[in-house]
């Protein structure tokens, strides 16, 4: 089974970030997830414009660049100047008057465009934006902390998108509460990539390489 892990870059260890970097690219990990917070969103102040520009320069492994601040139609072109064909930018379409102009800015500069959609968030409320992007982060937490406990009641929204994709034309992530029992689930049924925190990859007092082959070893 083919899927693809993203290690979630606010859990990383700080201290030495270009470190961690270059193990976790080492060890295999397909791309970075970047986490950008503005602490009115979300109540909580994660990843900045100079992180991610900093990781943007040590890999070439690709960017996934999940704005979880309000209005990003004002300061998308801040982060797309620093980012390469094949990096993604998440929005969240309640952050935003009119979101699909800011996915078509994200479309026109040659990036991936993708949603984050909330645990509150219906797939009815963003169905027509489906037609539109490429990739859908779906959220069992509530955005703004790691370290939370799985939503159970997102599993019907995973139900309802895993029916939709083929037909739409977007593939489906996993972000939050990423525990190998949902890896061993939902990568069968279709979820193309899941965000590894806490949960799985950082703060384990085991070597990244380790633990990413365990994962994608696992009898799915």
């Amino acid at each position: 089974m083919d899927f693809e892990l993203m290690a979630s870059m606010m859990c990383a260890n700080y201290i030495n970030l270009g470190d961690e970097v270059k193990e976790l690219e080492k060890a295999g990990i397909d791309s970075f997830h970047i986490d950008i917070m503005d602490g009115r969103y979300v109540p909580n102040f994660a990843m900045s414009l100079n992180d991610m520009a900093c990781i943007r320069t040590l890999t070439n492994k690709p960017l996934d660049v999940h704005l979880m601040i309000e209005h990003p139609i004002n300061t998308v072109d801040l982060f797309i100047t620093h980012l390469h064909p094949g990096d993604t930018i998440y929005i969240h379409p309640e952050a935003e008057y009119h979101p699909s102009t800011t996915l078509q800015k994200i479309i026109n500069s040659g990036l991936t465009p993708g949603i984050a959609i909330n645990p509150g968030t219906s797939v009815e409320q963003v169905k027509m934006l489906l037609r539109i992007v490429k990739k859908v982060l779906v959220m069992s937490v509530n955005p703004g902390n790691a370290s939370q406990m799985f939503l159970p009641y997102v599993r019907e929204k995973y139900d309802e998108l895993l029916a939709m994709k083929d037909e739409m034309g977007f593939d489906i992530y996993w972000d939050g509460a990423c525990s190998a029992d949902k890896i061993l689930e939902y990568a069968p049924l279709g979820v193309k990539g899941f965000v590894l925190g806490t949960s799985l990859l950082f703060g384990h007092k085991r070597p990244y390489k380790d633990i990413l082959s365990d994962i994608r070893e696992m009898n799915l």
